[in-house]
């Protein structure tokens, strides 16, 4: 296998979807509740994240959401609260709707973890 000067330029070899991360993510059950208005009533839907990070998570629910909506997520295990929009349509799965959801700004210690350094990489053991 030879290595080409194009190669070379863009560094060491991602894994798919890893160029667009931001923050390292955590695989984590946390309980929550999503928060939306919808003709002037807040509707609370329970849910649980499948994996978080610094700008959002993952989260399992039996309600679907509309890409693009605006929420607010409650984590329950401290009650705080972030804004936050559903970043693409949710994927329906066996145990419910896979939704993602970005925190209108980065929000470090709303999960309450320690997340891993950005250039940290699982080992091959």
């Amino acid at each position: 296998m030879t290595t080409t000067k194009e190669q070379l330029d863009r560094g060491p070899a991602l894994l798919p979807g890893e160029e667009r991360r931001r923050s390292q993510r955590v695989i984590i059950r946390v309980p929550v509740t999503l928060e939306l208005t919808k003709s002037g009533q807040v509707i609370k839907i329970p849910a649980h994240t499948v994996a978080v990070n610094v700008h959002g998570a993952m989260v399992l629910c039996t309600r679907s959401l509309d890409c693009g909506a605006t929420i607010q997520i409650v984590n329950e295990r401290t009650n705080q609260r972030a804004n936050a929009r559903v970043t693409r349509t949710p994927r329906d799965s066996a145990e419910g709707f896979l939704i993602p959801l970005e925190f209108d700004k980065p929000y470090p210690m709303y999960w309450q973890i320690s997340f891993p350094p950005s250039n940290w990489k699982p080992s091959d053991v």
